[in-house]
């Protein structure tokens, strides 16, 4: 399914970060209440995208987990992501929501929180945090199996 280019997409734009190694119920969740905001892309990490923060290797190769997202058909666009290079994607689309699961105010993506938040306020774009859906992870899955 092929998604609109970037610039073929209305505003408001919603900016949704994922790794999807394994896409579960929580990650669905996520998404689906950010397309209540606008018009959803998705940035999708690519194996060395995970590999530079998460410290392993995905399990799942980025053409697999995209040609996943690619199926859900609310989803208007994706883009890979090299990182934790959410602040430079931002500034670059001049996001007005980026959405995240309320997990990463600890861990590898702490710092890149603050800058965003702070950076977005620039141009009145708010960063939106959602509780994380309880007792599901790509982590739990992975040490389960």
């Amino acid at each position: 399914m092929k998604k609109k280019s970037f610039h073929k997409i209305a505003r408001p734009y919603v900016f949704v970060p994922m790794s999807a190694d394994f896409f579960h119920f929580g990650h669905l969740a996520l998404l689906l209440k950010a397309k209540k905001y606008g018009n959803l892309i998705v940035g999708l990490m690519t194996d060395k995208g995970i590999q530079s923060y998460k410290k392993k290797k995905p399990l799942i190769k980025y053409n697999m987990r995209k040609k996943v997202l690619e199926h859900i058909n609310f989803i208007d666009h994706i883009v890979p992501l090299k990182g934790l290079e959410y602040l430079k994607i931002a500034k670059e689309y001049k996001l007005d929501f980026f959405v995240h699961g309320d997990d990463w105010k600890s861990g590898p993506q702490k710092f890149e929180r603050i800058r965003l938040i702070k950076g977005m306020k620039k141009w009145n774009g708010k960063v939106l945090e959602f509780k994380y859906t309880k007792g599901i992870s790509s982590s739990i899955i992975k040490k389960n199996f």
